[in-house]
């Protein structure tokens, strides 16, 4: 790998945590290497940095073009197709979760509503369903808070994290203001 040491540890520790995301360790590198590089790269950049072969490089940059992670862009003169990772670090989570919704999340809420349609044959089948409605529940009322938060500005969203526990605080308030019964605290939660 022909990379700074810096560099090269942030590399080598996203190959690393890409296999735990499911996606292939070159993929990982490619990837944030792309994102610390100060200009966009081309294939055979990737290839010379990385010291892996070209058609991992090919086949890497097509998956991370499919999860919409690359930005390929062109330099006058050069018939090259050079790629960057988005600069905008809140696009690239939102794209992220986007992708994980649209490949993981959807499919088994599409999966959970045909179940909840089949009549159950049996009491295991029933408890069974029930469960499923749970999950299904759960999942969706998610899906739809996360299709708010999307709708945020980066500010606002860096505005709602940095409240922390403090988010809870104001919906005790709010609850006491419309007399709702309050939520219970976090660590009264946990209690067994």
């Amino acid at each position: 790998m022909d990379l700074p040491p810096l560099s090269q540890s942030f590399v080598l520790h996203f190959g690393e945590m890409g296999s735990r995301w499911g996606i292939n360790r070159t993929v990982g590198q490619i990837y944030a290497l792309l994102f610390i590089s100060a200009q966009p790269l081309t294939a055979d950049d990737i290839t010379e940095r990385l010291g892996v072969s070209r058609s991992n490089v090919s086949m890497g940059l097509k998956e991370l073009s499919s999860w919409r992670l690359v930005r390929l862009s062109h330099q006058p003169g050069d018939r090259r197709d050079f790629y960057a990772a988005p600069e905008d670090v809140w696009a690239i989570f939102k794209t992220l979760a986007e992708e994980r919704q649209r490949r993981e999340v959807d499919p088994t809420l599409s999966m959970l509503r045909d179940a909840l349609l089949e009549a159950p044959g049996t009491p295991e089948e029933q408890h069974a369903q029930a469960r499923m409605r749970e999950m299904h529940d759960l999942i969706e009322q998610l899906t739809e808070w996360f299709a708010e938060v999307r709708k945020l500005s980066p500010s606002t969203l860096e505005k709602l994290m940095s409240l922390g526990s403090a988010a809870t605080k104001l919906l005790d308030i709010k609850d006491r203001l419309l007399g709702a019964p309050a939520a219970p605290a976090l660590a009264e939660e946990t209690k067994p």
